[in-house]
């Protein structure tokens, strides 16, 4: 516990370089120093992590901190030392003398913080060792994960009520940023916190630039991208299969782009040493699965890409959430087409999860397409998800920028439908289709197809615009793809072919390479401080290789462009900038 006079504002100061809180920040520290627990909402970069340091440094006791990853404890642990927090970390990849030496710490009261994995902290042996300390509280990191409607459950944090239970009076506080209505309920369920402890923040992230396009030749939309940030800057690509994230870093490397790949199939070790690469260098392109990214806690990552869809709103939200963290421009662009729909809709029907959660992935699954799909300005469906309403326009997404035009289909989309219907939702589209244009051939004929009402009703659209038509389709969920491809009618193609419900689509929608690709993220500096402030991030470089730690722990890029820009010529003077501590 630090010096009595010390106040939450003193410290955000003395310790962090900040002059102001933002948002619930104040709210939130004050009720956990005063003892009551708390569950945080934050998008990612908001400063959630103040939310229990601060109270850390101000109640008696050790802060335990459930941490998601093992792998990026020492970097956490890295970052409060080099604001003169006392922390340290216990996990199974420690030493085993390093591993006593932290729990004597702990014991002897010397830790502001200790973070742990949640497998470890549900075990009887640590459960022992907090009872021989003093708790100060309990901050769960990634607390999404404790709801089984999250989408990163996982069992071992369903457990960290218990652990919290046994330490009455102990405040606990939970930490996510994204959690839909069900998984907030849940979280605050599973870990007893009242519901008048919830601080929801507002879900906007003003700095990052929306944009959603079509796959045509998706290697080559990427470089289109790539080729449109500034040289040097660091992103994250996400891929959908472990494959693909090295053909993906392959190819960038080809033209010369320092990039690399990550997924669960390599050696621990490579994960952990590339892991390490991108949080400790500038302009590195990680190339990975979704195994890569939760916790991740660099700010200057510049821009995000899918190149395929990410598994719901609150994947997408969260993975997006890791470019521009420092507040400074950053884009994040996702690459989709009807087959990772159709791919989608199937591992989900086919798992092994139970039907009310095979519901509720199908839900989630429809409003990410809905989000896609959007004719509106992209913030609008994005963060009316999470209950934040917004009116929009950003005049910072690829709709606001370049609004689409609609076309009404609705009744081409009903000839298609009807043809899959006459011919017994028994072929694959590319037949259905050759059987509305009336094509000449012998397997039409031998199925007697060519005496249909729709057969030839549909000449004047090439075989193109009805196979467009066609994905569309799918992705609506009017048809859907069974075995050898065959095409059939859901319950959502009814009122379209009773003529109750229209169809619209994006006019030239295989057209949408993001328009805003070439919007670069970049720090609007005259020239005089843009060489200053390549400099000091020069000297950042050195300075954190030096010490073994991530660049952004010795000062974040928005603080490097802020003393660029003012040019502090004293020690009182550089404390003026946000971002420098004492």
């Amino acid at each position: 516990m630090w010096g009595s006079a010390q106040t939450p504002q003193s410290i955000l100061k003395s310790v962090f370089g900040y002059d102001q809180f933002r948002g619930h920040q104040a709210e939130v520290i004050d009720a956990v120093v005063s003892g009551q627990s708390a569950a945080v909402i934050m998008p990612t970069g908001a400063g959630k992590s103040l939310c229990y340091q601060i109270p850390a440094l101000l109640r008696q006791g050790t802060a335990i901190v459930i941490s998601p990853l093992i792998a990026l404890m020492d970097d956490q642990v890295a970052a409060a030392h080099a604001v003169g927090i006392k922390a340290a970390a216990l996990n199974s990849a420690m030493p085993y003398d390093a591993q006593i030496a932290a729990e004597e710490a702990l014991r002897s009261g010397a830790l502001d913080l200790l973070f742990v994995a949640p497998e470890r902290a549900n075990l009887p042996g640590f459960h022992r060792l907090l009872m021989a300390s003093d708790v100060a509280l309990f901050a769960i990191d990634e607390a999404h994960c404790v709801s089984e409607w999250g989408h990163d459950f996982r069992p071992d944090y369903r457990q960290l009520g218990q652990l919290c239970d046994a330490f009455p009076g102990v405040p606990r506080i939970a930490l996510t940023a994204t959690a839909d209505e069900r998984t907030r309920a849940d979280i605050l369920e599973q870990l007893a916190i009242p519901n008048d402890q919830l601080f929801v923040s507002g879900f906007d992230r003003e700095n990052i630039f929306y944009d959603v396009a079509l796959k045509t030749s998706p290697m080559s939309q990427l470089k289109t991208f790539l080729r449109g940030q500034e040289q040097g800057s660091t992103g994250i690509i996400y891929c959908q299969t472990r494959n693909k994230t090295e053909e993906v870093a392959a190819s960038l490397a080809r033209d010369g782009y320092d990039a690399i790949a990550y997924h669960a199939g390599l050696e621990a070790s490579d994960r952990t040493q590339r892991q390490a690469r991108f949080l400790r260098e500038d302009g590195l392109i990680m190339v990975a699965t979704v195994a890569f990214g939760m916790g991740i806690n660099k700010p200057d990552v510049r821009y995000v890409v899918h190149m395929g869809l990410p598994k719901s709103i609150e994947a997408y939200y969260q993975e997006t959430g890791r470019a521009g963290r420092d507040g400074l421009p950053a884009q994040a662009l996702l690459l989709w087409g009807a087959q990772d729909i159709v791919q989608a809709r199937w591992f989900i029907q086919n798992s092994d999860a139970p039907d009310a959660q095979k519901a509720v992935d199908l839900s989630r699954l429809q409003t990410l397409i809905d989000y896609c799909e959007t004719l509106e300005c992209r913030r609008v469906p994005l963060l009316r998800y999470f209950g934040d309403p917004y009116e929009g326009p950003c005049k910072n997404c690829s709709t606001c920028l370049s609004p689409p035009e609609q076309e009404d289909v609705t009744e081409a989309m009903r000839m298609l439908l009807s043809a899959v219907y006459r011919t017994g939702q028994s072929f694959g589209l590319h037949y259905v289709v050759d059987v509305l244009r009336g094509s000449d051939q012998d397997k039409i004929r031998k199925f007697g197809h060519d005496a249909l009402s729709v057969f030839g009703i549909g000449k004047e659209l090439a075989k193109s615009d009805w196979l467009d038509l066609g994905k569309l389709a799918q992705t609506k969920g009017y048809l859907q793809e069974g075995e050898h491809r065959a095409q059939h009618l859901t319950a959502a193609a009814r009122p379209v072919l009773k003529g109750e419900e229209q169809v619209f689509q994006r006019k030239e929608r295989a057209r949408k390479a993001a328009k805003a690709s070439k919007r670069r993220a970049s720090i609007d500096l005259p020239p005089e401080a843009q060489t200053l402030f390549e400099e000091l991030r020069a000297w950042r470089t050195q300075q954190a290789k030096a010490q073994g730690v991530p660049a952004y722990v010795i000062f974040p890029d928005a603080t490097l462009e802020a003393i660029a820009l003012h040019r502090p010529q004293s020690e009182e003077e550089l404390l003026e900038i946000n971002g420098v501590g004492c």
